[in-house]
């Protein structure tokens, strides 16, 4: 699942900054009811590319997109862009100020020794921020996700940039592959009590471009994955945050998986195996076998930054590594996210995100 952060945080910080922020239930707010807004149910019938825009009536939604790039010299790094919609208010959005949604962006830089993370908030209604279609664009302020594809697809070519002080990137993503349905066929269930997000992703991209960090330029390739989820109430007051995979294999196969830890009980562990076609096979937790190993301190916390993970029924028993430890997204919702290496009987590499520790 890529449940990414929920913005109740943002309405605190918008409306009334220095003022304290509401006792949260679940991570960032996320497992707070929302009955006034649309549920999540099963057997929706995706549309593309309408699904690629808003959601009116759901309360948060977000367009994320993670690469691991190296260099001619294979030096690593990865690529961080998100952009997540909050709708403070059920109803559709209204014009200029009237308009009840507050937008987030988030943008980071990871190399082996470094690692820089920026944000942006913006009202919507006053395009500063938003998203559209035909063309397709998500962005806020200067940070852009657009379409360049000439054909019915717009994700089959795009360009992604962002920047700040330390660091900026301007990155090429193609792909000729089928977008991925996460969970039951786009449904994606969060706990046993049936919280969910609609959900799917593009896991085929192939990224190209330009990287710089503390005034250095490279220029990169390497595989990206793009995630696209929308729901009202994707936790429950009982979950504290969760640990999110998204794996790129070196056999052409992409795994993702996630586990909501619980204040209480055994975490709630479920993902998908997708294979070098586009063809999935979702994962039960008693198909998988993910354990925390080394840890290490960051942000005074610590951070399980050494996964193994197994998964039998694929032959896959691999153990992922940090490429940089102290990725820590240090914003007003902090949180952990960065590239992983893979060994053992796969290699490859991919992304880790960590929450609510």
């Amino acid at each position: 699942m890529r449940i990414k952060l929920g913005l109740c945080l943002v309405v605190a910080l918008l409306a009334g900054c220095g003022q304290p922020a509401p006792d949260e239930k679940g991570f960032a707010g996320l497992g707070n009811q929302a009955s006034a807004f649309t549920p999540v149910v099963p057997g929706r019938v995706f549309s593309f590319p309408a699904d690629h825009g808003p959601h009116d009536g759901f309360r948060i939604e977000w367009w994320y997109i993670t690469a691991n790039l190296k260099d001619a010299q294979g030096r690593e790094f990865g690529a961080q862009w998100t952009l997540f919609r909050s709708a403070l208010k059920a109803t559709p959005e209204g014009a200029g100020w009237a308009n009840q949604t507050i937008w987030l962006g988030h943008a980071a830089v990871t190399s082996a020794s470094v690692h820089h993370a920026a944000e942006r908030y913006a009202r919507g209604g006053v395009g500063q921020a938003g998203v559209s279609l035909a063309p397709f664009q998500a962005w806020i302020d200067d940070w852009r996700l657009s379409s360049q594809a000439a054909g019915a697809d717009p994700l089959a070519e795009m360009q992604l940039r962002a920047r700040d002080k330390a660091f900026s990137y301007e990155l090429r993503l193609t792909s000729n592959r089928p977008l991925v349905l996460q969970g039951d066929k786009g449904f994606s269930q969060k706990s046993e009590q049936g919280q969910a997000s609609y959900y799917y992703s593009q896991p085929f991209f192939q990224a190209s471009g330009l990287l710089s960090i503390d005034g250095k330029a490279f220029q990169v390739s390497g595989p990206a994955w793009l995630d696209r989820e929308w729901s009202s109430q994707p936790l429950t007051a009982n979950q504290s945050g969760w640990d999110w995979f998204s794996l790129h294999l070196d056999s052409g196969e992409q795994v993702m998986l996630y586990r909501m830890r619980q204040k209480d009980g055994d975490p709630y562990l479920t993902g998908t195996w997708i294979d070098a076609q586009g063809q999935t096979q979702m994962l039960s937790a008693a198909d998988i076998h993910l354990t925390p190993q080394d840890t290490a301190k960051v942000a005074g916390r610590s951070m399980p930054v050494r996964w193994s993970i197994q998964i039998p029924g694929k032959n896959l028993d691999i153990v992922i590594s940090a490429l940089n430890p102290q990725a820590w997204m240090d914003l007003r919702i902090p949180y952990w996210e960065g590239p992983v290496r893979l060994s053992g009987s796969h290699g490859g590499q991919g992304y880790l995100e960590m929450t609510g520790y």
